[in-house]
């Protein structure tokens, strides 16, 4: 589901530049684009992903299946800015509910001393959808037409909903422990019990989102505004989501030993870092290994704060913090894109861009040593 995730994501990225050509969209108006999905997803983390706090873990990840593949699907068909606004925003709420819904059921099967390392895990399905969509989409785009990836995309999502119908197992805590089934909201999250660290999470989450979004919604026009050719461009994205598995992974593995908060705030001061050396460099075996190294660190912090949300709420309310969590993130995925293409379409060099995109996950980091987990 999570790899379905990725690749349901990152398909209008890949398409981008053909797009922009067949239809000769600007920068500004692609952004808004990619911010629609991204608030397609915001809505779905803070109002759909509650849901499965009352109704189920499984029963919204195969509703917010249904809801990627066939808006997904129909965006092949689109011949105008505002139509593929639509269907993004559409899939966006699909997106949003299965990130949050998914992490919570690893988090609530998973034994409690590796259960950070599977939740990452888990999470890392989605870098491997955006890479096997990246490889798909730079063979098949040049022969068929951008509306091919997405033809792909969607017939992929809507194969699956019978497997995880059949074979996904429903949350253990969800069916022993919660016995009240009352009306679940972001705003339980805010009470006095919870409020101090759910602020700082939420202003973590916002800014990792920022950086992250910006870059993956720009990766493919930055790289080709390097010199690099359509399909390294393409393969940028590849190789950044390629090393955003990774990173995942290994900070999963770290975090169970040296504790959730220093792990992630290692890893975004790291990428920090790498934004700020990147503009500099202008080989193209370089720029491709930083793009995987900066994928390494974002990524992998981020999702970090996946298990951070899973193991700050209980039970009856861990999809409604999980899901509040993301959705606040996905505001700041929403002015990622918009931010970079207001900077991308004002003639701002790459460096430029990526010295401002590296300030926001050194302050997440920063504001994530002073929450402490249960």
């Amino acid at each position: 589901m999570n790899m379905l995730d990725g690749m349901d994501v990152m398909v209008v990225s890949y398409a981008a530049p053909n797009i922009s050509k067949d239809w000769s969209v600007s920068p500004q108006s692609l952004g808004v684009v990619f911010s629609a999905g991204l608030l397609g997803m915001t809505i779905g983390a803070m109002f759909l992903a509650p849901r499965a706090d009352k109704f189920g873990r499984k029963a919204m990840i195969i509703l917010c299946n249904f809801l990627m593949g066939i808006s997904v699907f129909g965006t092949a068909w689109t011949n105008s800015v505002e139509t593929l606004m639509f269907f993004r925003v559409i899939s966006g709420i699909g997106i949003g509910g299965m990130l949050a819904s998914t992490a919570t059921l690893t988090a609530e099967n998973a034994p409690k001393a590796t259960k950070d390392f599977w939740v990452s895990f888990v999470m890392s399905g989605y870098p491997i959808g955006a890479v096997l969509a990246g490889l798909v989409a730079a063979k098949i785009i040049p022969l068929y037409g951008w509306q091919s990836i997405f033809k792909v995309a969607g017939i992929t999502s809507l194969i699956t909903l019978p497997i995880v119908y059949f074979f996904l197992k429903e949350s253990s805590d969800f069916l022993n422990e919660v016995t009240t089934k009352g009306k679940t909201s972001v705003i339980n999250l805010l009470s006095t019990e919870y409020k101090k660290v759910t602020i700082g999470l939420w202003i973590a989450i916002f800014m990792a989102f920022a950086t992250l979004y910006f870059l993956t919604t720009w990766i493919p026009k930055l790289a080709s505004a390097t010199g690099l050719s359509v399909e390294l461009a393409i393969y940028a994205g590849t190789v950044f989501n390629l090393g955003a598995f990774l990173g995942i992974v290994s900070q999963g593995f770290f975090s169970s030993r040296f504790g959730l908060s220093k792990t992630i705030f290692v890893y975004l001061f790291i990428t920090s870092l790498l934004m700020v050396v990147f503009g500099f460099f202008k080989d193209s075996f370089l720029i491709l290994t930083l793009f995987g190294l900066i994928g390494f660190g974002i990524q992998g912090g981020f999702v970090g704060m996946y298990s951070l949300a899973a193991r700050l709420y209980p039970t009856e309310i861990r999809a409604t913090g999980v899901g509040g969590a993301v959705g606040v993130g996905r505001i700041g995925a929403v002015v990622g894109p918009l931010v970079g293409g207001v900077l991308i379409g004002m003639g701002l060099s790459m460096t430029i861009n990526f010295i401002i995109f590296a300030i926001p996950p050194i302050l997440a980091g920063l504001v994530l040593l002073t929450i402490k987990t249960r």
